[in-house]
């Protein structure tokens, strides 16, 4: 099995369906894989990952809602919303003890997941990602997580393109994979999903919840992600949680694009303590 022959599949709820792919291995035992992309990106930002994992574990990567196939969808839902439709496809599916891989936003979706079915995950790799605790964020960083639209809406769509793309990585590779995948939103569309994203992020960190990681795990941020404060929240994560960030080189905010083969071995070796 290759990446391109993947199995699509479709969950459905009240306000639409979500669009995500599986590949399952020969072994029934083989434990299982699922990606998270970030916000506005889709399946499409893990497909170094897929390609590497497919036959060796069993995968699954979404479109999240409002996200690349999971269109329409409506701008209503919250971050436990994402987690619990997550939750019904690994029911739907049959999938027990997950391997959670989350990259930025997915990262928080994957804290969530774990914040609401404690003791469900097997591992979880944060890609780029932050903590989810109240306690590591300013006022005025969640304030500003709240009044994003009218400054993206303010930038023209090329330059934004051109910032979205080549500011969130630093290959080729990256930089064109992140283009490719704002470039299937219209400018008002993308602008409106991102900001409804940041304002759930906002509110999931303010729900002041213990978001306690409960499974083996990683954390992985790129030397040269310039996304927001990404850097300095895994260095404060690293500092209190005792778990040492590894900084991947000449990597930015998409590492796991700018440098699959060095987080591809970092996901198998969660895989190898993980408990599936």
């Amino acid at each position: 099995m290759t990446y391109e022959n993947l199995d699509r599949r479709e969950f459905d709820t009240a306000q639409g369906s979500i669009v995500y792919w599986i590949g399952r291995c020969d072994d029934p035992s083989a434990p299982w894989l699922v990606f998270l992309p970030g916000l506005t990106a889709d399946h499409r930002l893990f497909e170094k990952q897929l390609a590497h994992f497919v036959g060796k574990a069993n995968v699954l990567a979404w479109d999240p809602p409002s996200h690349g196939a999971s269109r329409p969808f409506p701008l209503t839902w919250t971050m436990d919303d994402l987690a619990r439709w997550l939750h019904g496809i690994f029911r739907q599916e049959g999938i027990e003890r997950p391997v959670l891989v989350g990259q930025s936003m997915g990262g928080y979706t994957a804290q969530t997941y774990m914040n609401l079915y404690p003791g469900s995950a097997g591992g979880f790799v944060s890609v780029d990602s932050c903590p989810l605790q109240r306690s590591y964020y300013s006022w005025w960083e969640l304030a500003m997580l709240r009044h994003t639209k009218l400054m993206y809406l303010s930038i023209p769509w090329g330059t934004l393109v051109k910032l979205g793309s080549g500011g969130n990585t630093t290959t080729p590779y990256g930089a064109e994979l992140m283009r490719e995948m704002m470039l299937s939103y219209s400018k008002r569309e993308y602008c409106e999903l991102a900001a409804h994203g940041f304002r759930a992020l906002a509110d999931a960190i303010e729900a002041e919840r213990p978001y306690k990681i409960d499974c083996p795990y990683a954390l992985v941020c790129g030397e040269q992600d310039k996304a927001g404060s990404a850097k300095r929240y895994n260095r404060a994560w690293e500092a209190r949680e005792g778990v040492p960030v590894h900084w991947v080189p000449n990597a930015g905010h998409n590492s796991n694009c700018d440098a699959p083969d060095a987080v591809n071995a970092i996901i198998e070796d969660v895989l190898a303590t993980a408990r599936c």
